[in-house]
């Protein structure tokens, strides 16, 4: 079995969850697979154990992530707001999943911080911010999906992992890691994978649901992005994608119609950073990615409020996008030695 999450951590969770009447879970923002698998899949086994359980999402999450069982339990607070308030105030105990700084639920943080029962952290991001009761949280691992599988086993709760929370956990780490492409390089990520092959996942189908079920629109976004949008700058093997409002409402866009629009043009060779830049209404989104030794995490962190994983992050600016992308290139100077040296 397993011995990475430190035992005293899997007895606390046992108790705590054991113990709760009834048990809130909340993923980050703009929920991706890993946190909405990672939601759901914990919802799921919560389920199957007897406990009184909801899903809370600080918004709505990609057409392509809602065939997932459950999906039509999960409560948007940004549509919902009173019944998801209504959740919080109910519950005794809140796990937060795929996120470790209350910030990033946006909307939701206020509920967050102010909530008064048991809070419990499963994360996989360096550095956690958010005080929980219990904080589990070890980055290394792949994605949150598969520490949530490590969790489950270690606590002897794989009898409650039916098919339906398989087929959660298995989405989670296959979008975390591009389809197995990256960060996926520990064996017991594929003893995970079959264990939960053998509780009835049909990878295919799950891949076909994820990956091969895209509008119209999205494909023409992406190609304007890379056709009209795209920069590169060889000389710091960098490029960078922006998008205005007016170019995502021309594309109709929904929710996830970008979901990994950002790692396209690390596939030109001798690129090793990309960002995409989104104007939203009061601030501009910046999603960060790098390959070799580059870390997009710090990059994030020390210029655009934000973070990550070494290879992968997110941020934000108040800047318009102008500014924002000026900035962006007046910063590469200062990094040309690591991006060039990046392996």
């Amino acid at each position: 079995m397993d011995k990475l999450i430190d035992e005293n951590k899997v007895e606390e969770f046992l108790s705590i969850v054991n113990n709760g009447r009834q048990i809130v879970i909340v993923p980050h923002v703009n929920p991706d697979g890993d946190a909405i698998g990672s939601a759901l899949g914990l919802w799921h086994v919560m389920v199957q154990m007897g406990k009184q359980a909801n899903v809370v999402v600080p918004n709505s999450f990609p057409d392509f992530l809602q065939w997932l069982n459950g999906s039509n339990k999960v409560i948007d607070f940004e549509k919902q707001n009173e019944k998801a308030l209504s959740v919080f105030r109910e519950s005794d105990v809140m796990i937060v999943v795929d996120f470790n700084d209350f910030d990033r639920s946006e909307g939701l943080s206020d509920a967050l911080n102010a909530f008064a029962g048991t809070t419990i952290m499963i994360d996989h991001h360096p550095e956690p911010v958010a005080k929980c009761n219990l904080v589990i949280s070890y980055p290394q691992v792949s994605s949150n999906c598969e520490l949530l599988f490590r969790l489950t086993e270690r606590a002897g709760l794989l009898k409650f992992v039916n098919q339906p929370a398989a087929e959660a956990i298995f989405t989670g780490m296959m979008t975390d890691t591009g389809n197995f492409s990256y960060n996926a390089s520990d064996p017991e990520t594929y003893s995970i994978i079959a264990a939960l092959l053998e509780k009835g996942v049909d990878k295919d189908t799950i891949n076909a649901n994820v990956y091969h079920t895209f509008s119209e629109d999205r494909w023409r976004l992406i190609g304007h992005s890379l056709k009209e949008k795209m920069v590169v700058l060889h000389e710091y093997r960098t490029a960078y994608i922006s998008l205005t409002k007016d170019e995502l409402k021309q594309f109709n866009f929904q929710p996830g119609d970008t979901e990994g629009l950002v790692n396209y043009p690390l596939m030109v060779k001798g690129i090793v950073f990309c960002v995409l830049f989104m104007e939203k209404d009061d601030h501009v989104k910046l999603s960060l990615r790098s390959k070799g030794s580059f870390s997009v995490n710090q990059f994030a962190r020390n210029h655009f409020d934000g973070g990550g994983h070494c290879n992968a992050a997110g941020g934000k600016t108040k800047l318009d996008m102008n500014d924002a992308v000026g900035f962006f290139k007046q910063l590469l100077p200062n990094y040309e030695a690591k991006l060039l040296n990046s392996i």
